[in-house]
């Protein structure tokens, strides 16, 4: 009667379990419910021998406690999960199996749906009740040897026919890939993939945020990077790229870990500081330019050039949307008392990329500037078309950034496929200019230094003075120096040979006045 009696309660136990964990409750009860040494029948033996293989291989960890705490199960995931052994483990009580875990002696959640360490469902990161079974989400530090557990974890009663409790049994699942997952897409909907601050959306909710708060006074910074769609257009992104990343990196370390630093467009950054007021917010912009000076000094080839602007809301009678627009325009005005110098910052970025690919190997650039602007001067233009001559000088070949090197350096004769490319750089540089602010000035320029008087050159065709004189200029100076100077395809000419092309060649490819008047000069100087 006694076997009859425990397979009936084997049966009614098995279906207090959540879907899924029958086998875990059938080896419960056999432990819950043998209370003598009377062997059990040999069907019932064997049952539960394959019931407890079954339990062992469940993926999630299965443990379980009698009424007064001490465990009856602990398959084989809770021993890879804590590294205890059942045997070492099975009868033990007063909460000695929350160590492997915690690290401590505290009640679990078996324990808690027991009616012990109610305090104790505070430590979990969500918790709810379904009826009488509990779930819950939470963290175990000294898991899996002390690399621990990110854990979704449940626990149901086991009641007798008589409502008795008998005790409850857990099953905790491993969710680590699952969290790592959620943190990922988490970090990815608040931050800039580039540059690992955080993003306009993140930045704009915690303006929301900070106007509902108590952390007045809140100070904004914002921060352009000058140049950088030139750096994209002449050196490509991953160079782009580099400028963003190492401007994120100085924003980054010269701030408090609780203000905020976002990248908010594709060349803008602002950063959040609350409780600043507008003096140790300048203090913040003087580190700012610092850091940069720093940085620069270890990447002259690729120099940042930023400006900033600052404005302060002292409390919250404004909102901070419009203390963002202050911002951005002190931002704005600070771009324009520099003056001139994003411009430098951008031309030095660009001569260093063309000193990169050989452009300006012996003093190319350096020379047809002196050479054109000596014929600038012998035809008086005025300063500001000298300025202009010189910046057309520095960049006229910013176009060949985009021509294949083997084209460039090729010692034989190019082929009409490349020499297609080379005519192409005019156009390229005309584009690159154009993009910006500081070169837009020469780059309808750049495009025409290569069109011929007589109508026959690239890339419009421009005939006579529809080519502008500066670029009538340039062509002059640069023939010469091309002419004088050693190639990958020929030896140098003399100075007296090249001048002597340059007046076969007026009329037909160059201005003959322009022709004239440099050949008087240059034979002044010898």
């Amino acid at each position: 009667m006694r076997a009859d009696q425990r397979r009936r309660d084997l049966h009614r136990l098995v279906d207090a379990l959540p879907e899924g964990k029958t086998e875990a409750a059938r080896r419960l009860l056999a432990n819950l419910l043998v209370e003598s040494d009377a062997p059990l029948p040999e069907d019932l033996v064997e049952r539960l021998s394959l019931i407890e293989r079954i339990v062992d291989l469940l993926p999630d960890g299965v443990l379980a406690v009698d009424r007064e705490g001490k465990v009856v199960l602990w398959n084989r995931a809770v021993e890879e999960m804590t590294g205890i052994r059942k045997e070492k483990v099975l009868g033990k009580g007063e909460y000695a199996y929350a160590v492997p875990f915690y690290g401590e002696r505290r009640p679990i959640l078996v324990n808690i749906l027991l009616g012990n360490g109610q305090e104790w469902a505070q430590r979990y990161e969500k918790i709810k009740q379904k009826g009488q079974v509990l779930i819950g989400e939470g963290f175990a530090p000294c898991a899996y040897g002390g690399r621990g557990l990110h854990f979704w974890t449940l626990a149901a009663p086991i009641y007798d026919e008589k409502g008795n409790l008998l005790g409850a049994v857990q099953c905790t699942r491993d969710i680590g890939e699952r969290k790592k997952m959620e943190d990922e897409l988490r970090h990815q909907s608040t931050h800039d993939a580039l540059s690992g601050l955080y993003n306009r959306a993140f930045f704009e909710e915690e303006l929301r945020r900070l106007e509902k708060g108590r952390s007045f006074p809140v100070s904004l910074i914002l921060c352009d990077l000058n140049g950088l769609k030139v750096v994209n257009d002449a050196l490509g992104h991953e160079r782009g790229d580099e400028l963003l990343r190492r401007t994120a990196k100085v924003l980054a370390g010269c701030v408090r870990g609780a203000d905020v630093v976002a990248r908010v467009g594709g060349d803008e950054f602002a950063v959040v500081l609350p409780q600043t007021d507008r003096k140790a917010a300048e203090e913040v912009v003087k580190r700012i330019i610092e850091a940069v000076e720093r940085n620069n000094a270890q990447h002259p080839d690729l120099p940042l050039s930023i400006s900033l602007g600052i404005a302060t809301a002292e409390d919250a009678s404004r909102p901070l949307q419009k203390v963002y627009t202050e911002a951005d325009d002190a931002m704005y005005r600070d771009k324009l008392a520099r003056g001139t110098e994003p411009h430098r910052a951008v031309v030095r970025v660009l001569k260093v990329a063309l000193a990169e690919k050989d452009f300006v190997a012996g003093g190319h650039t350096e020379r047809v500037k002196k050479l054109a602007c000596m014929l600038g001067e012998a035809v008086e233009l005025s300063r500001n078309d000298l300025d202009t001559l010189c910046l057309l000088a520095d960049m006229h070949d910013i176009g060949k950034l985009g021509v294949p090197e083997y084209i460039l350096f090729k010692p034989a004769a190019l082929t009409e496929t490349e020499w297609e490319e080379i005519r192409r750089h005019p156009e390229v540089g005309y584009r690159i200019a154009l993009s910006s602010a500081e070169l837009a000035p020469v780059a309808e320029l750049i495009r025409q230094h290569h069109e011929r008087w007589n109508g026959q050159g690239y890339p419009r065709g421009l005939r006579g003075e529809e080519t502008h004189i500066l670029s009538r200029i340039l062509a002059i100076a640069d023939a010469y120096d091309a002419m004088t100077s050693k190639r990958p395809y020929r030896s140098a000419r003399s100075p007296a040979e090249a001048l002597e092309e340059l007046k076969r060649s007026a009329g037909t490819q160059f201005d003959p006045h322009l022709v004239e008047i440099f050949v008087r000069l240059l034979r002044k100087r010898t």
